[in-house]
């Protein structure tokens, strides 16, 4: 099967990656993986990844998009893949279906993670950090009434990144770059929306149901 996943930040797209992946014995690939390998790999892909990183500019779209073509091309994704965190935007999409039509394949679906913006704001800005360890915990989810660390007693504080504000402008971003892939791919009669919420067993439950009708 060859599928990519979408959703919104704190949707727990990188999770579910991991579990639906094991469960369909197919890769996971996120460029974030691909960025690592190439630049740890010495690559020379990496190597003009690494300038532009090193510059702190946005490594171009086609960097990254050879990158992915040269990871679709390995041995391992021949019989199928999961993407997460590519394509995202309509462009990429765009050229993403083009490069796997040069392979003689295509997506067999595409898995829309849906989550509510309140919910994802509930599970982002309730994340405490450990100042000492690093461990993350969780106000509601872990049921903190103080801000000690119960691994190690050290301070629980909020990254910057989990305040509320922060969210809402990923959310933003989120809807007007990365959203309008959904309505690519329903266009193309491939996506399948899965409610996100509730415990992380029950929505890998429901994304294999979704999946079910499209596995040999």
């Amino acid at each position: 099967m060859r599928l990519v996943l979408v959703g919104p930040p704190g949707a727990g797209k990188g999770t579910q990656a991991q579990f639906i992946a094991s469960n369909l014995s197919i890769p996971k690939i996120s460029t974030g993986d691909i960025f690592r390998a190439n630049v740890s790999g010495g690559t020379e892909l990496g190597k003009l990844a690494k300038e532009y990183m090193d510059r702190g500019d946005l490594v171009p779209d086609e960097v990254t998009i050879a990158m992915v073509r040269d990871r679709l091309s390995e041995s391992d994704a021949q019989d199928g893949f999961l993407l997460d965190g590519f394509p995202r935007n309509v462009p990429q999409a765009e050229i993403l279906k083009k490069m796997l039509e040069e392979f003689g394949v295509a997506l067999d679906i595409v898995l829309e993670l849906v989550v509510d913006d309140d919910e994802v704001v509930r599970r982002l800005a309730g994340r405490r950090t450990c100042s000492q360890c690093g461990r993350i915990w969780h106000v509601d989810f872990d049921d903190k009434k103080d801000d000690v660390c119960d691994a190690c007693g050290g301070h629980l504080y909020q990254r910057d990144d989990d305040k509320e504000a922060t969210i809402r402008h990923r959310l933003e971003v989120y809807q007007e770059q990365t959203a309008p892939l959904v309505s690519f791919y329903a266009q193309e009669r491939i996506l399948v929306g899965v409610d996100a919420t509730g415990p992380v067993e029950e929505v890998t439950q429901r994304a294999m149901e979704a999946l079910s009708p499209y596995i040999d």
